[in-house]
């Protein structure tokens, strides 16, 4: 954008802040600022603020993924926000802020995003990564995690034990049975005294 200034020796108050507030709008109309780094845990959420100028409060905003600004994806759009139950996008136009809400975050949402500010001429964009980290398991929850592992173990070495001792009982049930058998077989095959002094 060009911007042509002609500035007089001498100048009023009103045509000096005039002229502020043209070098303002030649010098600033086209900044946007965007985080260039946000970091998301899985399963967790992040919110990105992207600060833009006043002048662009009536224009239409979104959020886009892709590699390259030029061919990245439309996630949400204002005014009328696309239909996403995870990604949200406001508009707070008094503050000048774009505010993007990502929630239930997964390993496919690590990626490049723009903040884009649709325009007449050239849009008005600005670059965020998003990194996604492992979610790390809460002390209480480790605890607990832990102490249930612990229990199952004990379950498990507790019936192997009672297994033995079960399988031990009728491995001597069946010995004690098999030499009763093997005595009562003996008795019944012995002979008596009558017919040996026949």
């Amino acid at each position: 954008m060009k911007c042509d200034l002609i500035t007089p020796n001498v100048i009023d108050a009103e045509a000096h802040s005039n002229l502020k507030d043209h070098i303002w709008l030649c010098c600033f109309t086209r900044s946007l600022l965007a985080p260039a780094v946000v970091k998301g845990k899985n399963g967790g959420s992040v919110m990105i603020s992207c600060k833009y100028n006043p002048v662009y409060r009536n224009n239409t905003k979104y959020w886009c993924k892709g590699k390259m600004y030029e061919l990245c994806k439309i996630v949400v759009k204002t005014p009328r926000n696309r239909p996403n139950q995870r990604i949200t996008i406001a508009d707070d136009k008094d503050a000048g802020v774009i505010i993007v809400t990502m929630t239930s975050l997964t390993k496919n949402d690590a990626g490049q995003y723009w903040c884009v500010i649709s325009t007449s001429g050239r849009n008005v964009h600005a670059g965020v990564k998003l990194l996604i980290s492992r979610a790390g398991i809460p002390t209480g929850t480790l605890k607990k995690t832990l102490k249930k592992l612990h229990q199952i173990r004990w379950w498990e070495t507790l019936r192997w034990i009672m297994f033995i001792i079960l399988l031990c009982c009728f491995a001597s049930t069946h010995i004690a049975v098999w030499k009763m058998n093997t005595v009562l077989k003996m008795c019944r095959h012995q002979p008596t005294d009558s017919h040996l002094y026949s």
